[in-house]
């Protein structure tokens, strides 16, 4: 990548990027807006797409204009036939992620919260997650993933810089994000999840399926993550991702590579079940866009199948999810970027906070347990905005 460069004052987040995302692999600052591209996914696996066309256009017009190497960056909703949240920025850079761990910027004294509730609360859940459990008993569903939004009210105008730097501190191994969203919010996050990288031909996925809660005491910790890697009921959830994302790469790869079992990965706040998915394109022409459009949304967001466990999210969800548990990154104009999943994360507006958190659902879930989960989920981002669980406000 022939990243544009910029004047040192944009090393920090203090610089306030238009978009922001972080990897071990390479890292994007971008800045200022020079095209916009709402367009739906749908069919967007294909270099003919009405949206990869859009984007194409876009990134020529950003040649045209000077820019060696132009990327486009945003945001893909959960539901593909949703217009997605792309732009064509007027400047990127590329940098270390190691150097925003440097900084240190945080409130002294927690936000004030004016009120808080969850969507949908915790009875309506579980009651969700039983209704779910007896769909998949009586049809072809295998597994669905749902999911709730805690809604926060601030007293005062959030602070976008520093929960970024809350978020790095806390979880320096994550994909960290800052996506403007066309509804004038910001998505703000750190995923732990890769959906797609394509560097050349070279490419790779990182599906998470199956989860369990850290714990404080060590030997209690490890206690939870080796009954996670043998547990059936996970196990079994993540199988169905990995076999989903194996079976949509496989036509346009020539060599792919995928582990017999899982591996643990873990997280400040969880333990998930990894598998490293590598392999190269027969075509190296084809995008990191159009992969991650052909990946999305994975069986760890959505279920298995696609079609039927969507449907079932639809009726059980009392929300329209947005770009929460989409996919989130960016590719520049020969096809090489990355993609993380839309998960860890929340939407910021003003004063106004909406945070997302899921939970794989399969025939031996209990609704007790998977509502813990979403809560576990939901401390990261807690966490980073420095506001306690133990006592939560209804809202007003």
């Amino acid at each position: 990548m022939n990243a544009v460069s910029l004047p040192p004052s944009h090393s920090s987040i203090e610089a306030n990027p238009t978009f922001l995302f972080t990897s071990p692999h390479r890292s994007i600052k971008a800045f200022g807006v020079a095209e916009k591209i709402c367009l739906s996914a749908c069919g967007a696996a294909h270099s003919d797409s009405f949206l990869q066309t859009a984007v194409q256009g876009a990134i020529n017009r950003a040649r045209q204009a000077g820019q060696a190497n132009p990327i486009v960056a945003g945001a893909i909703p959960f539901d593909i036939r949703q217009p997605c949240s792309l732009f064509v920025p007027m400047s990127y850079t590329a940098f270390a992620r190691e150097s925003l761990m440097v900084e240190e910027r945080r409130s002294e004294r927690a936000p004030t919260v004016l009120g808080m509730r969850s969507l949908p609360d915790k009875d309506a859940f579980k009651d969700a997650v039983t209704r779910a459990i007896t769909s998949f008993r009586a049809g072809k569903t295998s597994k669905a993933v749902l999911s709730r939004i805690l809604e926060i009210e601030l007293a005062q105008p959030v602070d976008v810089a520093a929960i970024l730097n809350a978020l790095v501190r806390q979880n320096p191994n994550g994909y960290h994000f800052k996506a403007p969203l066309g509804d004038g919010a910001i998505l703000l996050g750190a995923s732990p999840e890769l959906l797609i990288r394509k560097d050349g031909a070279a490419i790779r996925s990182n599906p998470l399926a199956g989860s369990a809660k850290r714990r404080s005491d060590p030997d209690e910790d490890q206690l939870a993550s080796r009954t996670l890697l043998q547990s059936n009921k996970d196990n079994f959830e993540h199988r169905l991702v990995v076999d989903e994302i194996q079976e949509a790469l496989e036509p346009v790869c020539k060599a792919l590579t995928t582990p017999a079992g899982p591996a643990l990965m873990n997280t400040s706040t969880m333990w998930h079940l990894s598998t490293l998915i590598t392999g190269e394109l027969a075509n190296h022409r084809t995008s990191a866009l159009q992969l991650a459009c052909r990946l999305h949304p994975t069986p760890a967001v959505c279920g298995y199948p696609t079609a039927e466990s969507r449907s079932l999210i639809s009726a059980l969800e009392p929300f329209d999810r947005g770009v929460f548990s989409g996919a989130v990154g960016w590719c520049d104009s020969e096809g090489d970027g990355e993609w993380a999943v839309a998960i860890r994360c929340g939407t910021v507006h003003d004063k106004a906070i909406r945070l997302f958190a899921g939970a794989g659902i399969v025939e031996a879930s209990d609704p007790e347990s998977e509502w813990a989960e979403t809560e576990a989920k939901l401390g990261t981002m807690l966490r980073a905005f420095g506001i306690e669980t133990e006592e939560r406000p209804a809202c007003r």
